[in-house]
């Protein structure tokens, strides 16, 4: 694909609602037409985020994506189909995406972007849009830009809420904007922050808000309009309400000159006083065979019980608390859930306030049960 100034008249037809906007017009889309986006993830942001930057006109885009489509994606993930189960996101995304747009070039990473790769896939493009679920990866983006200069779209959602903002940006003067750091200094404990996948997103939300993103990076790219870059744009969909903060810079950019392992960095690989024990699926499966004497507890909800289950005995996290009676302190107790945050949440508070020893985490949870076994028990 061509990414020069010049437009065919398919491409004239196609994009004449922009061209004929005023500040807008056929320098604006030229702009598009030239610009290289890369966007982190293919999901609940990057369904929306992908198909509206597509159909825009931008240039080239890259995505870096390397997980499945499952059934639990396609409440919210519309580039999605039941067909689609169990295939590359990546790559069912773009098949969709050129026939929404033949002139976009497409370059794919099916790959996790890491500290290994991040500078080298990132310096080949204009700005970077963030639809990661995970903090490890946002900060990850986040120093990358920092330290090759390019601007960040930022934007998360969890349950009712989305957040959008432009980090990394340097305006007209020269000035550098507030980055992910001056909003998250540090990250949060690992065991205090449930994703998506635990405690549930409005399906809705993610178009909400990836268009948003989407919105925030044809202003960059075009020049039209006031950039998010140093504020928060917040809406709650049970109220339809938003509001917009001001982030305040309060770290130096400057000081950012290296990528550093940033699973440590949030704590999810160290070591402490109050680890769990763990048990793989490979390990659970083996003592199941063997017929061990063990007990089960699922800390889900009862929907989610109701839906599929690895057997044991269902105990609501919120419910542990009324029922501890009913967790046994004399033989090996495996407690799981969905991945694996709420079950080792249940396990830390049951040791610390209640002084149990004889529990373990069911790694990964039920997903990583199905993942490696097929399918749950019941």
């Amino acid at each position: 694909m061509s990414t020069n100034s010049t437009f065919s008249k398919d491409e004239l037809k196609r994009y004449s609602r922009h061209i004929l906007l005023p500040d807008f017009g056929k320098e604006g889309q030229t702009k598009l037409k030239k610009s290289k986006v890369l966007v982190v993830g293919a999901g609940g942001l990057g369904s929306p985020l992908l198909s509206y930057l597509t159909a825009a006109g931008v240039g080239t885009i890259g995505i870096i994506d390397y997980d499945l489509v499952e059934l639990s994606n396609l409440q919210r993930q519309l580039l999605f189909t039941e067909n689609d189960i169990g295939k590359p996101k990546l790559h069912v995304a773009v098949k969709k995406l050129k026939e929404l747009n033949p002139h976009v070039n497409f370059v794919l990473y099916d790959d996790k972007l890491t500290s290994d790769n991040a500078l080298e896939i990132i310096k080949e493009y204009d700005l970077v849009a963030d639809g990661s679920d995970n903090f490890p990866t946002r900060y990850l983006v986040n120093d990358a830009c920092v330290i090759l200069d390019k601007p960040n779209v930022y934007a998360s959602i969890y349950q009712f809420e989305g957040q959008v903002s432009v980090f990394n940006f340097f305006n007209n003067v020269g000035e550098r904007g507030p980055n992910y750091r001056d909003f998250y200094p540090t990250p949060p404990p690992p065991d205090t922050v449930p994703n998506c996948a635990e405690g549930g997103v409005l399906g809705v939300l993610a178009g909400i808000v990836g268009s948003l993103q989407a919105n925030e990076v044809i202003k960059l790219l075009t020049g039209i309009g006031t950039t998010l870059s140093g504020k928060l744009f917040i809406i709650d969909t049970l109220t339809l309400e938003s509001r917009t903060i001001k982030l305040p810079k309060t770290t130096n950019a400057e000081e950012i000159r290296e990528l550093i392992d940033y699973e440590e960095f949030c704590g999810i690989n160290n070591s402490s006083p109050f680890d769990v024990n763990e048990v793989n699926v490979q390990e659970f499966d083996q003592m199941l065979k063997n017929g061990n004497d063990i007990e089960l507890v699922d800390v889900r909800t009862e929907f989610e019980h109701h839906i599929e289950n690895l057997g044991g005995k269902l105990i609501p996290i919120e419910n542990l608390v009324n029922r501890i009676d009913e967790i046994s302190r004399d033989k090996k107790v495996i407690v799981y859930c969905k991945i694996g945050v709420r079950s080792t949440e249940a396990i830390l508070h049951l040791q610390n306030i209640y002084q149990f020893k004889n529990l373990y985490n069911l790694t990964g949870g039920i997903e990583a049960w199905k993942k490696e076994m097929g399918e749950a028990l019941t």
